[in-house]
């Protein structure tokens, strides 16, 4: 059998795992009983060097920091659900509240454990994710280039900014292309903080980004579904 990735019934051994974080202790204590449950790592401190690690050595599941000193770890996952990737991420978040557990769940993240980290669980953890939703690494497409450390839509004649704020709600719809994303889900994503955010400040925030996809070639378009929500589509209808 021809594999390098095995299954048993414990563990998944031989597989890739990407830490970004911005503590370097923690990355290494973190590395450490991973490679001791027999799974090879890749570690970075920043957002930039944990898309990087992505690029060029694909991952089965990532280990993910809010606090990254260049992004938000969030806005990081959201980009990589934006292009398609399927990599299972357990966040570390920050203070541990209910409220930012949810960002993170609302970012694209599959599963959080807060901090201290308790490395016993996080194997396990990691491990769980990747037998509910084990999928051979790939390099999915983007639908979009969107940058988490720019905040920008890379084109071919240039960057178009965006507000973190307009690019978490690109983001979301991005990550389920053609489908209806609800304005609850989408303000959710978009405001992580739990502020009270009216339904007038999404459409405000989705017209200017309407205009902003205008000027990009080939770009979907963002469509309303009547009482759902938004969705993108490469139509226009």
């Amino acid at each position: 059998m021809d594999r390098r990735e095995i299954h048993t019934t414990h563990r998944v051994i031989g597989a890739r795992i990407l830490i970004g974080d911005a503590d370097r202790e923690r990355r290494d204590r973190i590395a450490a009983a991973l490679f001791d449950e027999g799974m090879t790592t890749v570690r970075a401190g920043t957002a930039e060097g944990f898309l990087a690690g992505l690029d060029t050595g694909s991952a089965h599941a990532a280990v993910l920091g809010i606090g990254l000193p260049d992004a938000d770890g969030r806005d990081v996952c959201a980009a990589l659900r934006a292009r398609g990737a399927p990599t299972p991420v357990l966040f570390l978040p920050g203070d541990g509240s209910v409220a930012e557990r949810l960002s993170c769940f609302a970012a694209g993240g599959d599963d959080c454990l807060t901090t201290p980290v308790a490395t016993a669980e996080l194997v396990a953890r990691v491990d769980a994710l990747m037998r509910r939703s084990w999928t051979r690494p790939d390099a999915a497409g983007e639908t979009l280039g969107l940058d988490p450390l720019s905040h920008t839509i890379r084109t071919p004649d240039g960057q178009i900014p965006l507000t973190p704020t307009e690019f978490r709600i690109l983001a979301r719809l991005a990550a389920h292309p053609g489908e209806a994303v609800r304005r609850h889900d989408l303000i959710r994503t978009a405001w992580p903080d739990g502020g009270i955010v009216n339904n007038n400040s999404l459409d405000a925030h989705v017209a200017r980004l309407r205009r902003k996809l205008v000027g990009v070639e080939g770009a979907p378009a963002i469509v309303t579904t009547h009482r759902i929500g938004y969705r993108l589509t490469d139509d226009g209808g």
